[in-house]
């Protein structure tokens, strides 16, 4: 289907409006149909990154645009709450040093296997370099570089002071 391979949003098809989750609530004797989330029923997996780094920023929002459903999501841990982190299996702390996917089944990923599964489950090429860096010997030597690049990412393309790991 032409949409698969189309970069523009608009081209996807669309939830048809019984595929949506409702729930029937009555407010002052009228019956209201509102929609639900199902996150209990289709949790989604996330990439929890680095906000106030212009360079981690600058990759997740490339990654983001290649996305093939909404059943991932890319945010900063800085939008993220204790409470939600906790949910999520991760501390403050846990977030500071490195980037996390959280899958569906909620098995979590750290560093360079965090940014594997995230290129794994997006469309394309980086789909192939992800399942590359999950497979040895690249996941070797991802596992080299990852820290390299926390370290040196203030001087990477898009880079700033601010992202200068602390």
């Amino acid at each position: 289907p032409r949409w698969k391979y189309s970069r523009n949003r608009r081209d996807r098809p669309r939830a048809h409006p019984s595929a949506i989750p409702v729930r029937t609530v009555v407010v002052d004797n009228l019956k209201c149909s509102v929609a639900t989330q199902a996150e209990s029923d289709d949790p989604q997996a996330v990439l929890v990154y680095d906000g106030d780094c212009s360079f981690c920023h600058s990759c997740a929002r490339w990654i983001s645009r290649r996305w093939i459903d909404d059943r991932q999501r890319i945010v900063a841990s800085q939008h993220l709450t204790p409470d939600q982190l906790a949910e999520l299996g991760l501390s403050e702390r846990d977030v500071r040093s490195a980037a996390w996917w959280v899958s569906r089944d909620g098995k979590r990923f750290r560093g360079h296997l965090a940014i594997g599964q995230t290129l794994r489950v997006s469309r394309g090429w980086p789909a192939v370099v992800g399942a590359m860096i999950l497979t040895p010997p690249f996941r070797w030597v991802a596992a080299v570089a990852y820290p390299l690049i926390v370290r040196w990412r203030h001087r990477l393309p898009g880079g700033t002071p601010a992202c200068r790991a602390g």
